[in-house]
């Protein structure tokens, strides 16, 4: 098993080209990769349920079996327990799976049980950033999710640490945010294809963390539906933060980003990089240890 410490931000329309333009990125180079996934779990939903995901993976003529569970974070960045390896083709290898302690701890029978779920399909276009001893990849992934009739758009990019300080992470969002629209996204693609099959639902509780994860998958829900609900959920979301923590300048930063998405519904162009730079301040100011999926 390995730790995938990463952070994850949704990017707007522009979101791409602006990236591929940030001086971080124009000289280096990139390598392209057409990646084709299936998600799979039991009728029931036991994979969910366990905050489990489990994906099969072609990229070229490899396929490749995925088991990932939830992650520890917030604002975007988190920590996730992955277990990843080669297998013959397009069918699980269920025998792998048997030995992996988040299997072991479920029903018996669900292995017999799986069925395959949504698809992910998506271009991925890969950095790999070294600097002062540290080493980052940066992931853009252009395409969509399908479920059945129904899809939604993919446009994102994933920075996960390679080796170093996860602080490194931070730093490099906080330089593309000063042109390119983007935001911390804590809704993985497996939860957007189970959100799209089955409807969202918002994480509960009152703590700052558990809120600022609660303004962010709000955010997801509305990017990925258009239904003003959900950006009137962020905004009571970020009263109800400022009204909880007493970390300092958080009223501030809330305050800015109230103003920023007052009239966001009205707006396609609303994810512009002021938004996504106030909500990596914020994120910054308060604790990151909620569970995500």
């Amino acid at each position: 098993m390995s730790h995938e410490v990463e952070l994850k931000l949704a990017l707007g329309p522009d979101g791409p080209d602006a990236l591929r333009r940030h001086p971080r990125l124009a000289g280096e180079a990139s390598r392209r990769e057409t990646l084709v996934n299936t998600y799979y779990d039991t009728p029931e939903g036991d994979l969910k349920e366990a905050r489990v995901a489990l994906r099969l993976r072609r990229i070229g003529d490899e396929w490749r079996q995925t088991l990932k569970t939830s992650g520890q974070g917030g604002g975007g960045l988190s920590t996730r327990g992955e277990w990843e390896w080669k297998v013959a083709g397009d069918t699980l290898d269920l025998e792998g799976l048997k030995g992996l302690e988040p299997i072991q701890a479920l029903d018996e029978t669900l292995l017999t049980r799986l069925v395959p779920c949504f698809t992910t399909d998506f271009q991925r276009e890969v950095w790999l950033l070294q600097s002062d001893g540290g080493e980052v990849e940066i992931a853009l992934d252009e395409g969509e999710i399908r479920v059945g009739e129904l899809s939604v758009t993919i446009r994102e990019v994933e920075l996960e640490l390679k080796r170093g300080d996860a602080e490194r992470l931070l730093e490099l969002a906080d330089g593309f945010a000063e042109s390119v629209p983007l935001r911390p996204s804590d809704t993985s693609k497996a939860a957007r294809g189970t959100a799209l099959a089955e409807g969202w639902r918002l994480p509960s509780g009152d703590s700052p963390s558990t809120l600022l994860h609660r303004l962010v998958v709000a955010l997801d829900a509305y990017a990925d539906t258009q239904d003003s609900g959900w950006m009137v959920t962020a905004r009571e979301t970020l009263e109800r933060l400022a009204q909880c923590s007493s970390a300092p300048g958080v009223g501030e930063e809330v305050k800015h980003l109230q103003g920023s998405l007052e009239d966001a519904e009205h707006r396609p162009d609303w994810l512009s990089a002021e938004v996504g730079a106030g909500l990596l301040r914020l994120g910054r100011r308060l604790p990151d240890n909620v569970e995500m999926e």
